[in-house]
């Protein structure tokens, strides 16, 4: 069984058992954390697309890490202007471990 799952912006296609690291959430380590948006959940050929969520659906998670991804450096420059910038970025993440998926 998988589910199509919304946090932090951005859509997940889930499993039970799966390791996923998602933008940050305000939650300890160790924690439970339900994520309660789910768009779709599915097993082979059933699937049961929500609009825009499924009702009751849910997926049960544990907080494994917080951490920050690797720098992603920027580059600006501008040929013949004596112009030149440089940027680095450090995004925050909490690494899940899906635990469990309800269908609703």
């Amino acid at each position: 069984m998988y589910a199509v799952i919304k946090t932090g912006g951005k859509q997940y296609r889930v499993t039970a058992g799966m390791k996923l690291k998602v933008e940050q959430l305000a939650a300890e380590v160790g924690s439970e954390v339900t994520l309660s948006e789910v768009l779709a959940v599915g097993e082979g050929a059933a699937v049961v697309v929500g609009a825009p969520r499924v009702k009751g659906a849910s997926v049960k998670a544990t907080v494994v890490s917080q951490g920050r991804h690797d720098k992603v450096r920027i580059f600006k420059h501008r040929r013949r202007k004596h112009y030149a910038k440089t940027q680095g970025h450090r995004q925050n993440f909490t690494e899940l471990s899906i635990d469990q998926i309800n269908k609703g």
